[in-house]
């Protein structure tokens, strides 16, 4: 009882310090941030998959699942982010059309 509550002392510490610090970053700077901390996304998947790993009945292996799947969408969504991001910084390959000489 008391480890659970514990537990539940800590995430909620965890969530208010993110919002804390994250509402106090520009707005123009979210997106290199979350781009940036891609990696911080394949801990968790690493994490929910320990955690799916170690399940031991039905309830833990559905939280899992859907812990493993949410951490993987956080992962994959990260990446295109990131991808989008940097393809506004590649020069266009589009050269200007020609106009016809009369």
């Amino acid at each position: 009882m008391i480890e659970g509550l514990a537990a539940l002392y800590i995430f909620m510490l965890a969530g208010f310090t993110g919002y804390e610090i994250i509402s106090k970053v520009p707005v123009i700077l979210h997106t290199p941030l979350m781009s940036g901390s891609n990696f911080v996304h394949g801990i968790v998947l690493v994490g929910a998959m320990i955690a799916l790993g170690i399940a031991e009945n039905t309830t833990q292996q559905a939280i899992g699942f859907v812990a493993v799947l949410l951490a993987a969408g956080n992962a994959v969504g990260g990446y295109v982010v990131t991808e989008r991001m940097l393809e506004m910084f590649k020069p266009s390959d589009k050269k200007p059309a020609q106009q016809e000489s009369k």
